[in-house]
This record gives structure tokens, C-alpha cells and sequence, in this order.
């Protein structure tokens, strides 16, 4: 079992996540919101392009419906994807704009998280996380 921490005074529950440009040359280290009502991971487009992706290298543009509107996106294959203390290759990701002011680059969803049994320890600011048998 592994162990993620957070910090438990702020608003969100935010995690470090890595992601890998093209061939797993360049890497970015992300501060991510964990939201387990959100069924993709997310994350900022700015971020996906200083990686060297494009929306050209997407796989399907998307609609997502936000308290804001209809927000556009794409859903994207990187290199490369980290989080709670594992690492997951040839990851979907979805790739659209957040609300801004929280701090964060994106969101780890359950495209992540259903790969693992996991517990939040709020008071503690502890994510204990196993990964589930395939």
C-alpha cells in the first residue's frame, strides 16, 4: 500500500501528478484536484501544449457541461501518467479548460482512480492507495 498526502486546510483535496510529453522526453509535475464525481483526468490545455502535444494528436473532441456552459475539449493518449504513487503508460486524458482561482492544473478522475481501492484520510491528509488486481 502507498501513501499519498495533501494538505488537509485547503479547499480541495489536491495531489502531485506527472505527465510526460511526446516519447517520454520531458516531464511536468501538476498539482491536481482529486474528484472522484469526475470520470475523466483533466488537464489544462497550457500545460498539454508546453509538453509539445497538440489538439491534432488528439483521439475525439468532447463537450463537457459546466456551471459556466458547454466547455470544449479533447481527449488525448500521453506518454505518460503519475499519481498517488503509481504510474500508468499510454494514458487518456481529457484535455479542457478548469474554472480558475483554485491552484490547480487539472483534475484526477476516475479514468485513474478505478485502477485502485483507495481512502481518504482527510484529517490526516493521507490518501492510502492499493492497486486492484487485473
Amino acid at each position: 500500500m502507498k501513501v499519498a498526502r495533501f494538505d488537509p486546510s485547503r479547499e480541495l483535496i489536491v495531489v502531485d501528478a506527472q505527465v510526460w510529453g511526446p516519447g517520454g522526453r520531458e516531464k511536468r509535475t501538476l498539482a491536481l484536484a482529486l474528484d472522484t464525481a469526475s470520470s475523466e483526468t483533466v488537464i489544462m490545455p497550457e500545460i498539454i501544449d508546453e509538453l509539445g502535444y497538440s489538439p491534432r494528436d488528439g483521439e475525439q473532441i468532447t463537450s463537457v457541461r459546466a456551471a459556466i456552459g458547454k466547455e470544449q475539449g479533447y481527449t488525448l493518449r500521453v506518454a505518460r501518467f503519475a499519481s498517488l504513487g503509481f504510474a500508468v503508460p499510454d494514458f487518456r486524458i481529457h484535455v479542457f479548460d478548469l474554472a480558475t482561482g483554485w491552484g490547480i492544473d487539472g483534475l484526477v478522475g476516475l479514468s485513474f482512480l478505478r485502477q485502485f481501492n483507495y481512502q481518504v484520510r482527510s484529517a490526516e491528509g493521507r490518501i492510502l492507495v492499493e492497486r486492484t488486481a487485473t
